[in-house]
């Protein structure tokens, strides 16, 4: 007979946590990502913290090894002040043909994942509204710049909930 009769389910805690920068730092504030990564070395064992870069192939084999969370960080077009950070749950639908995966965008290769079996069931984008992404230029703008330090304790609020 067993002792436990609670109708709630267990929590669910995760085993690994990926998060994920990705972005261009030659292209001003597209370099988001990879400068928050920069700043998450402290995260709590469970957590694998990489920088993939531009393209999306580096994500999808991060993804293909395993994951229970993946924290996607990246700058996001949406029509917000500079700066703003965002918290934002995805839609995932299956993937479309892509004809060529070099270029896949982040949300393509988070399609790609979910159809191969591969994209965890928690998904969250730290996101932030850019000033400058078309210039080529390295270093972020400053209203960039200052949301790091908001990005980084969002990514460990979640990776701590999660763990």
């Amino acid at each position: 007979m067993s002792a436990t009769s609670s109708t709630e389910p267990p929590e669910v805690r995760a085993r690994r946590i990926l998060v994920a920068g990705v972005g261009n730092i030659l292209r001003g504030d597209d370099g988001f990502g990879p400068a928050v990564t920069e700043l998450l070395g402290h995260l709590p064992a469970g957590a694998d913290v990489v920088e993939t870069g531009i393209g999306g192939i580096a994500l999808l084999q991060e993804l293909m090894a395993g994951c229970d969370g993946l924290v996607l960080i990246d700058a996001v077009e949406r029509g917000a002040e500079p700066g703003t950070v965002f918290a934002i749950t995805p839609e995932i639908e299956e993937a479309v043909h892509v004809p060529d995966v070099h270029l896949a965008n982040p949300h393509r290769v988070l399609s790609m994942a979910k159809t191969m079996g591969i994209l965890p069931d928690r998904v969250l984008i730290v996101g932030c509204q850019p000033l400058e992404v078309d210039e080529l230029c390295q270093g972020l703008s400053p209203p960039v710049q200052r949301a790091l330090a908001i990005a980084v304790s969002k990514i460990e609020e979640t990776v701590d909930a999660w763990l």
